[in-house]
């Protein structure tokens, strides 16, 4: 008789033979003993010595592993993967002005780079322009200032914005932000409707991870299904949420814990647009995830594998999804920028190597690979160009891109799937009885669960239980990088003027009116006749600018505070 994939007779004898294997080893670490006294990953998930089928004797086939491209689609979301179409390369870029960012996405797309990638200034990510007090010292300095509709046309200028796809990693002001690129982009000639490319627009993992806070939870929901509902409307090959699991593992989570909580973040966005009205088949297909690729090699493909599992089988059992599409986990992947180190700087190409591979045998959909200098500023030119080689090399010498999903069978990497499964769920149950993932962080439940994990882990590099090359182990002091970016000052000069020059010179009762328009909308109940997009299209192409966009929703629904809790 059979027992999952293999008989019961062929199980006795391996529980036989794996029993005269441990009693052989165990004899041998008498003599050799081993090198650690507990093997974890790097979540601190132990680690048995060997992996056998015993460990996956239970396992459905169809319903557990699968073909690639199919349900569960644990395997991948295409049935062809990379033998059709590699991953999309896509680096982040954005520094000073809208003309250097400009410059730097011509620079990546001369050398190979196929989508796009933006990064922009604290001021523009907390919703304020350059010439705010609060923005002081900051303009383009971790990524691009933008304040107005044409910094947006100076970011893209000269980019067929129909043919690449463009991510914005922007979060409070993403709809603000996606109307400027929306308008911009009709301004230039292109259709709405062939605009592709994802907002990040992800409200639930700032509470939880980041830490751009704007707006209360609720209305910040709000905004984020008229995002939803309005790209489904009429842009819809856009992503308009990448579900993010990448700050809140920066922030220090285990590889569980990112994928419990963004999951749950998903289940959240779901519910609350079918709650709007919408069918979860006419929009589930266009939200996408963004995963963090950590140094430890298999738990994060078996993070990968296992959210694939996860995320078809509540979108079929918890929301009756009928189309696969709104089945599939599409992704977008960053190796870890919390792995690099200032020590020893050039090891960050090895840590970034092997955490893109395992993105890439995990099935990624889209892949940035951080540069070797990005742990003291954003990366140089020159070590951006290494960070993009490394994926060329990968997609086209290594080799690993010619079976799909190879290591589907490992006794190991299966189980850990299992495993990453399994404990993810518990997650998922727990936030179930706390009333869902808002009521969660009011109760500050995952911002805790977090803060312990990033300490426990910080606790064993202190002790030398988790090694840091370069850092807790084989230091040899800092070598200096000669090509470390730097941001002239006299920018933020620049561009106050620039900001100040474009409001002075709109047309003011045009600018009026469409403000005006934008919060009869805001104060409205959430529905289509009020959903804030084409409000806000109106508003940037008559002038408004993204803070004061931001300040008109400050006033109508309020701010939030974290509270810090310790």
């Amino acid at each position: 008789m059979a027992k999952g994939m293999f008989t019961e007779s062929a199980l006795e004898r391996m529980e036989k033979e794996y029993r005269d294997w441990l009693e052989e080893y165990n004899g041998a670490l008498k003599k050799m003993p081993e090198r650690l006294q507990r093997f974890s990953t790097v979540s601190d998930l132990e680690i048995k010595p060997l992996y056998t089928p015993l460990d996956i004797k239970d396992k459905d086939f169809s319903e557990e592993i699968g073909f690639p491209g199919m349900y569960p689609f644990t395997r991948g979301v295409q049935s062809t993967m990379y033998r059709a179409r590699l991953w999309t390369m896509r680096m982040f870029a954005g520094l000073g002005t809208a003309e250097d960012t400009n410059k730097r996405f011509h620079y990546l797309i001369e050398h190979g780079e196929t989508g796009l990638s933006t990064a922009f200034d604290f001021p523009t990510l907390m919703g304020y322009d350059t010439d705010s007090p609060l923005a002081r010292g900051e303009c383009g300095k971790c990524g691009v200032a933008i304040d107005t509709i044409d910094d947006m046309q100076r970011l893209f200028a000269r980019i067929n914005l129909e043919d690449v796809t463009t991510s914005m990693t922007i979060n409070p002001p993403a709809s603000i932000i996606w109307a400027m690129y929306i308008a911009n982009a009709e301004n230039e000639g292109f259709n709405r409707k062939k605009l592709g490319g994802t907002i990040q627009n992800d409200c639930l993992k700032e509470f939880i991870a980041q830490k751009t806070l704007m707006l209360p939870p609720e209305p910040s929901l709000r905004l984020v299904v008229d995002t939803v509902e309005y790209g489904t409307r009429e842009v819809p090959r856009w992503n308009t949420i990448s579900i993010s699991g990448y700050h809140i593992r920066e922030a220090g989570s285990t590889a569980v814990q990112e994928l419990a909580f963004t999951v749950y973040d998903g289940i959240t966005y779901v519910e609350e647009s079918i709650k709007r009205g919408l069918d979860v088949d006419d929009f589930a297909g266009r939200l996408s995830f963004f995963w963090n690729s950590h140094i430890d090699f298999f738990e994060e493909i078996a993070k990968m594998r296992a959210g694939r599992r996860m995320w078809a089988r509540i979108m079929k059992d918890r929301f009756k999804a009928k189309n696969p599409r709104s089945m599939l986990m599409r992704f977008h992947t960053q190796t870890a920028g919390c792995s690099l180190t200032a020590q020893e700087p050039y090891n960050n190409i090895i840590r970034t190597t092997t955490e893109a591979l395992a993105a890439i045998l995990g099935g990624t959909q889209s892949l940035h690979t951080n540069s070797l200098d990005e742990v003291y500023m954003i990366p140089s030119e020159e070590a951006v160009l290494i960070a993009l080689r490394t994926q060329q090399i990968l997609a086209e010498e290594v080799g690993v891109t010619h079976v799909i999903d190879p290591l589907a069978g490992s006794y190991f990497v299966e189980a850990l799937t299992d495993k990453m499964e399994e404990e993810a769920m518990a997650y998922i149950h727990k936030l179930d009885e706390m009333g869902g993932m808002v009521a969660a962080i009011e109760r500050d439940y995952p911002q805790m669960e977090i803060a312990d994990a990033a300490f426990h882990f910080q606790e064993q590099v202190d002790k030398g239980e988790k090694v840091i090359i370069g850092v807790n182990k084989f230091p040899s002091g800092k070598p200096d990088l000669e090509f470390v970016l730097k941001i002239d000052d006299e920018i933020e000069r620049m561009q106050v003027e620039r900001t100040n020059r474009f409001k002075e010179e709109r047309d003011k009762d045009r600018f009026a009116r469409a403000m005006d328009e934008l919060r009869r909308r805001c104060e409205g109940p959430p529905c289509w006749e009020n959903n804030v997009m084409p409000a806000l299209i109106d508003a940037v192409r008559a002038g408004a600018t993204e803070q004061e966009c931001c300040d008109l929703y400050r006033e109508v629904f309020g701010t939030y505070t974290d509270p810090g809790t310790f």
